[in-house]
């Protein structure tokens, strides 16, 4: 069985962030960045995959700068067997539909039987390039997926709704989005690392690809950021001091006068 794994490469979760001096875009000076969490949940599924199988090759696709290359070589740790690095000037500025059609028409390029992704990247959290990319390669998808089930030539898909488990099947090849509870992905150990670094990396622009220049970028982008701002920073707030009457008291002054929420 063939899976391709879409990673995203993001800051970290816990980076403190500055805007740019363009202020559309994050300043990356000083940021971690690190691979997707949900993206990290849905290679760690098709690794449990082809090794329940006894068989099979894990791809993973990213799409980026040179700096992307850092975070495809963890995925590669962790197990997969290759890499494609999707990475030209040209991408730059893409919106969700943009990244959809690069990730596409790189996985067009050869046989596969599932595509899985995080249902979000972090920073972002669109939640629009896995349906986009099954639209794309007119494929069947299921979202937020918490447990999964191959079985021959189709699947079974587990997604939580409000107050049961809808349970969704589907022929192969599909897409499949990955949420929290699918899976704890492993920890890459000295073997893997060590074993990433000849593993093989294809780096792809959009020449490659065949899509015309209009439909990615900021030129194909029907989403722009036209400004970003960081959260207006909390007052301190205040220790009540003395009896537990005495503080209720206050507490419910300071509510009524000065917070005005009762």
């Amino acid at each position: 069985m063939n899976l391709v794994v879409c990673m995203k490469q993001v800051p970290d979760t816990a980076a403190r962030v500055a805007i740019g001096g363009d202020g559309r875009s994050l300043d990356p000076e000083g940021v971690t960045f690190v691979v997707n969490p949900y993206d990290e949940i849905a290679l760690e599924e098709a690794l449990r995959i082809r090794e329940k199988l006894g068989e099979g090759e894990v791809a993973v696709v990213t799409m980026g700068p040179e700096k992307g290359s850092a975070a495809l070589r963890s995925c590669l740790a962790m197990g997969a067997d290759r890499g494609i690095h999707l990475q030209d000037a040209a991408f730059q500025g893409s919106d969700s539909l943009g990244t959809a059609r690069i990730l596409a028409a790189a996985i067009a390029r050869k046989p596969f039987d599932l595509i899985l992704l995080g249902k979000q990247g972090v920073g972002t959290d669109n939640s629009q390039t896995g349906p986009m990319l099954a639209e794309l390669l007119d494929l069947p998808h299921v979202n937020v997926v918490v447990k999964l089930e191959i079985m021959g030539k189709s699947l079974k898909a587990f997604r939580q709704i409000e107050g049961a488990l809808e349970v969704i099947e589907a022929p192969l090849p599909a897409v499949v989005t990955a949420q929290k509870g699918l899976n704890e992905p492993r920890y890459a150990g000295l073997k893997g690392i060590m074993a990433a670094k000849k593993k093989p990396v294809e780096v792809l622009c959009l020449r490659d690809l065949g899509l015309p220049a209009d439909e990615v970028g900021e030129k194909g982008a029907l989403v722009r950021w036209t400004q970003l701002e960081l959260p207006a920073s909390r007052s301190s707030g205040k220790i009540l001091q003395g009896e537990p009457e005495e503080a209720v008291e206050e507490l419910v002054r300071l509510l009524r006068e000065e917070a005005k929420v009762i």
